[in-house]
């Protein structure tokens, strides 16, 4: 696996050399355009508006709309500048320790493992188990791919964790969007009951028990229509009731549904634990 970034992370006098690495990837199923008449690919013609030429990949540029129809080219050479002005263009500068719960998680945005570099362990390992110790994660700075990122250092088991974060003004507040007042009541009754429904269905969360059962299907479906083999669709999908007025009856209804099975899982992760005990 190839570094997504190297550079050193800074706090105070101390530096350590790190590569970053993408902690997630994308499994999303990848379509090709095709001519429906003989299925022969689509390209992407690259058009100037102007002219009306099609273009080179070395015949394109970056540049910035500063007016209507009027830009200002921007080249590696500038991003470089920009970079060196801000002084951190490999380097993440950890500004202040905060705690997490004071970060609000819609600012997180994508999270890469930290790799020391060479000689790099001993430093590594004392920032990650400070941070374990005192509860409290790094916010920095980091220029990547063009652009200057806000950013959380972080402990995951034996590895620091570095998610990009967005800026204050990259978040909208929401005040244009239709939300209930702060003065809706909510009887006592439905709390309860909802608190319950809630209970009922809690468990630990286990990341394997979730799977994408939509690319698992559209995946089935391609392999079938390979093969020769007709695929025929399931019969409609019963309309879901939006109807919240009578809500408790809906609540009871969710309850008694979830009983049982959450009853008989709960009887069997105990029963697991119980022969786990005996065989130790």
């Amino acid at each position: 696996m190839r570094p997504s970034w190297s550079g050193t992370i800074s706090f105070g006098l101390v530096n350590i050399p790190v590569s970053l690495y993408s902690a997630t990837r994308s499994e999303r199923i990848s379509f090709n355009l095709l001519h429906k008449n003989d299925f022969g690919r689509v390209g992407n013609v690259r058009k100037c508006k102007v002219c009306g030429k099609e273009l080179a990949a070395d015949d394109i540029t970056k540049g910035y709309e500063v007016d209507k129809d009027e830009y200002v080219e921007i080249t590696d050479e500038d991003f470089e500048k920009a970079a060196a002005v801000v002084e951190v263009e490999r380097t993440i500068q950890i500004m202040d320790f905060v705690d997490q719960d004071e970060i609000d998680p819609k600012f997180f945005e994508s999270p890469y493992y930290i790799v020391p570099g060479k000689n790099a362990d001993h430093v590594y390992v004392l920032l990650r188990e400070t941070l374990k110790k005192s509860g409290k994660i790094g916010v920095a700075k980091i220029v990547f791919r063009d652009r200057e990122h806000l950013a959380a250092i972080k402990p995951d088991g034996r590895a620091l964790m570095l998610d990009t974060m967005h800026f204050a003004d990259e978040i909208n507040d929401g005040d244009e969007l239709k939300l209930p007042e702060a003065n809706v009541k909510i009887d006592s009754k439905e709390i309860a009951m909802a608190e319950k429904l809630v209970d009922m269905m809690s468990d630990e969360f286990d990341p394997e028990k979730y799977k994408d059962t939509y690319r698992e299907a559209l995946l089935d479906l391609i392999d079938k229509k390979a093969k020769g083999i007709s695929v025929k669709a399931k019969t409609k999908r019963k309309e879901v009731s939006t109807n919240v007025v009578d809500i408790m009856s809906k609540l009871k209804a969710s309850l008694e549904g979830s009983s049982k099975p959450r009853a008989s899982a709960r009887t069997n992760a105990t029963s697991k634990k119980k022969k786990t005990t005996k065989a130790a």
